[in-house]
């Protein structure tokens, strides 16, 4: 699968809506496009016609050489991601290979990435959303975030925010994982894998 050079790239971060939720490990692909729109001086607006907020801008060197990005990030729930990003993909005329996906993962040490094109949701809500709206032939930066302690349920691990020890090594990881966002969308999938699959 090829992306295509013309068309902007759609990078959503997923989450939950709402300030209670802000600081959640499932929120961490929401952390991740609002470092991206820090970087490229935007702020985040509600998009009129999708369930979402979003900055436009470019990624890469300044100028015309520049990658052309839409940030998002849903303001439905996780697993209604999908929604929200079909109507961004079809208004800004986005093909499935030019969406990345940014989401937390649980079978990753915390910190860690992985970046892919396709495959299964690993029973990640956001992602089996998104699939189900649009096939899963787009990319992913999966930043991880450990399992559950003991018998801590995953749906409560989720939704708890990191913990004190993880928040003094958050910033850096958020960081690195921007950074392997605009190297996925600037210098394509094998170099940004090789450069930040940990």
């Amino acid at each position: 699968m090829t992306t295509d050079a013309s068309a902007p790239w759609l990078i959503a971060g997923l989450g939950n809506p709402g300030p209670g939720h802000a600081a959640n490990r499932h929120n961490v692909g929401f952390m991740v496009v609002d470092l991206l729109a820090e970087r490229i001086g935007g702020s985040f607006k509600r998009h009129g016609k999708a369930q979402a907020q979003v900055v436009e801008g470019r990624v890469g060197p300044p100028g015309p050489a520049g990658r052309r990005v839409v940030l998002a990030k849903p303001m439905a729930y996780m697993n209604l991601s999908g929604g929200p990003v079909t109507q961004l993909r079809d208004f800004y005329k986005v093909p499935t290979a030019n969406i990345v996906a940014v989401h937390d993962e649980l079978d990753i040490d915390f910190g860690a990435l992985r970046l892919k094109l396709g495959g299964g949701d690993n029973g990640h809500n956001g992602l089996k959303s998104m699939t189900k709206a649009m096939g899963p032939d787009y990319h992913r930066v999966r930043f991880g975030i450990g399992r559950p302690p003991g018998r801590m349920q995953v749906a409560d691990f989720v939704l708890k925010d990191f913990s004190a020890a993880e928040r003094k090594e958050l910033d850096y990881f958020v960081d690195r994982a921007a950074d392997a966002v605009e190297s996925l969308v600037t210098e394509g999938l094998e170099r940004a894998q090789s450069a930040y699959n940990s």
